[in-house]
């Protein structure tokens, strides 16, 4: 029987519930979450294992890659700098990046590559491993490349381009890394865990990632074992998978001609979806994303390292008004765009770099109209909450294959807003 750490409130007791079910259940390895209800830490728990091979216990300060969580904050960063004049959402990406404006791309502006309108889901030439480290090198590929679609007229899920974009606005009008401005701008200021580019010692304790369940498209049932481990090198990382784009997606509901579009483009290793997912291809490097290449190199789509209080931290900072003002965040986090995602198949909705309610980005109901965020491959997931005063941080180890990621993060946060 896996001991979980840590304290909730009285009246969070059911979340607690729901974590702990997870593991009598057998689908954790070992994970945390935290939530932040109106400025004040109310649940603050850890347990199981960080590396199941060697037994390495989860502790109070374990830290996990958490994907595409990773994108919200690395919209904040640039949002920051919209606040301060050095950039304008609104224009176009070569009034900062006069090489973007190559192969048809003078009038993309900056709000399409946050809201996932530019074109660009995918690189189109194969990059060398040699390249991982070197965000710049990355960007100028796709600066030479064209859109698969005109943009503005379509949104499709930019894995890990989005990062490789927008990190490049933000090193042009800043003269510093998607990184370096969260350290001295956002992670350092508010005492957050969360890094982009993990430190030696932060590395080094950080959770090894696994594979998980692969058999259900719901939360598993209490008879559900652990698959073997095949390394995290999947999904975003080389493996053709339907839900590997960093986002929870539900299909719970969906039509079978949906779900056959879904398992078809997951199938064809040609298909946009896996063209979107599998370059640059984390799997190449021996455990994929436990590499200290990929824990280090900070990629501005999928490399934060955090705690779940770290992302907790984030979003309930956020929530405050302590990194961007109301009125920023306010606008960030309007609806852009909504609907069939041209990566996904199923529908996405976007503001500002943040995720909205949507079937990639599961909402319990009563935050249906107000919780943003942003899901990560495998099951991560931060949440922010204005109205209902919330933060929330998931971070675990056993990475489900699943489309839905296998719901944990969704009963989590649907437990919160019960406890309201």
């Amino acid at each position: 029987m896996t001991v979980v750490h840590g304290h909730c409130d009285p009246r969070f007791a059911p979340v607690r519930e729901v974590f702990e079910k997870h593991f009598a259940r057998g689908v954790e390895f070992g994970a945390a979450f935290a939530v932040s209800h109106e400025g004040r830490t109310v649940v603050d728990l850890w347990g199981g294992v960080a590396d199941r091979h060697t037994g390495r216990p989860w502790e109070r300060d374990t830290p996990a890659l958490a994907y595409s969580c990773t994108k919200a904050v690395t919209a904040t960063a640039l949002l920051l700098l919209a606040e301060r004049g050095l950039v304008d959402v609104t224009a176009p990406v070569a009034a900062y990046w006069p090489e973007f404006a190559a192969a048809g791309k003078a009038e993309v502006t900056v709000e399409h590559l946050l809201t996932h309108q530019a074109g660009l889901p995918a690189l189109e030439e194969a990059v060398p491993v040699e390249e991982f480290e070197d965000q710049p090198a990355i960007a100028d590929r796709l600066a030479r490349q064209a859109p698969i679609w005109e943009p503005g007229t379509a949104h499709g899920y930019h894995a890990i381009t989005y990062g490789f974009l927008v990190g490049e606005v933000i090193r042009r009008v800043s003269g510093k890394t998607v990184g370096e401005v969260v350290a001295a701008e956002i992670a350092g200021p508010h005492d957050l865990e969360l890094w982009l580019g993990a430190p030696g010692d932060v590395a080094a304790r950080a959770a090894h990632l696994s594979a998980g369940d692969r058999a259900a498209a719901s939360d598993p049932g209490p008879n559900s074992g652990p698959d073997s481990d095949s390394g995290p090198g999947s999904g975003s990382t080389g493996e053709p998978a339907a839900a590997s784009a960093g986002a929870n997606v539900a299909v719970a509901g969906a039509g079978g001609d949906l779900m056959a579009a879904m398992a078809a483009a997951a199938a064809d290793r040609d298909s946009l979806m896996n063209r979107a997912l599998g370059n640059p291809p984390m799997s190449r490097l021996k455990g994929g994303a436990n590499h200290p290449v990929i824990l280090r190199a900070g990629w501005p789509a999928l490399g934060a390292v955090t705690t779940a209080r770290g992302l907790a931290g984030f979003y309930r900072e956020l929530v405050a008004g302590r990194i961007v003002t109301p009125e920023t965040l306010r606008d960030a986090t309007r609806l852009r765009v909504s609907g069939p995602d041209r990566v996904l198949i199923v529908d996405s909705a976007f503001g500002l770099g943040y995720m909205r309610p949507a079937l990639t980005f599961m909402t319990p109901q009563r935050g249906a109209r107000t919780a943003f965020g942003h899901t990560g491959m495998g099951g991560f997931l931060g949440l922010g909450d204005v109205e209902h005063g919330l933060g929330l941080g998931y971070v675990m180890n056993r990475m489900s294959s699943t489309a839905s990621g296998g719901l944990r993060a969704y009963h989590l946060a649907q437990a919160v807003y019960d406890s309201l």
